[in-house]
């Protein structure tokens, strides 16, 4: 800050120390005050026609000290030509990639076909309903027709690399609906309990959220349940 810099400033404090008459004006804003090369800036407010700034605030964006010594109020300011260092602004983060729209609508429409066919199985086994390869097999190719539509769809790296999880989720409910088909083929019934515990079922289900939360953001996140 050079001395004309800091005659000034004084010539500012002298003014908040000014008398203000009893019929004076209530305050206005007046806008802002910033001192040149500097980032921060103090309200302005207007009485009478002059403006003025609170010196507690001059003194924080001269990156000046303040002190009252009874009556006195003593404003401290830097050296001339002391530089006062800012810290720069943060770097904005690249935006990451998103899914193609066209690849997010058929993985939704693919993760819908999944999850009707797990919930199907479900609802079989749980009420001891036949599970046959017949009944069962409309199911899986209904589901993997919409798989194949998404992988078709898929024309980014994003894309290709999301549809690695669909594809293993197609095939994590294809390897437990067969087990269950394999069941009911060699046993009289299966318990309605077979997906307490279940670990398979259990990273179909946890792939399903990771999908359908890929779905909501619009960008790729790897999901171990996926693999």
């Amino acid at each position: 800050m050079n001395d004309m810099s800091v005659c000034r400033l004084a010539k500012l404090v002298l003014l908040l120390a000014l008398p203000v008459a009893a019929t004076a004006q209530a305050p206005q804003p007046a806008g802002t005050l910033t001192i040149a090369g500097q980032t921060d800036q103090v309200t302005l407010v207007r009485i009478n026609g002059k403006a003025y700034v609170d010196v507690e605030s001059l003194a924080r964006i001269t990156h000046g000290s303040i002190k009252f010594q009874g009556s006195q109020t003593i404003l401290t300011l830097p050296a001339s030509g002391a530089v006062v260092e800012t810290a720069p602004p943060p770097s904005a983060s690249p935006a990451r990639p998103h899914l193609s729209e066209n690849y997010l609508a058929a993985q939704v429409g693919a993760t819908a076909a999944i999850r009707e066919w797990r919930a199907a199985l479900v609802h079989a086994v749980e009420n001891n309903a036949p599970v046959t390869e017949d009944w069962t097999g409309k199911l899986r190719r209904a589901a993997e027709s919409q798989v194949q539509q998404a992988v078709a769809a898929a024309t980014t790296d994003q894309d290709q690399r999301a549809i690695n999880l669909l594809r293993n989720e197609f095939d994590n409910l294809e390897q437990l609906n067969d087990q269950f088909v394999t069941m009911h083929n060699t046993a009289s019934n299966i318990s309605p309990d077979a997906f307490k515990d279940n670990a398979l079922d259990a990273k179909i289900v946890g792939c399903e959220h990771a999908l359908d939360a890929m779905s909501g953001s619009k960008q790729f996140q790897d999901e171990a349940t996926c693999h």
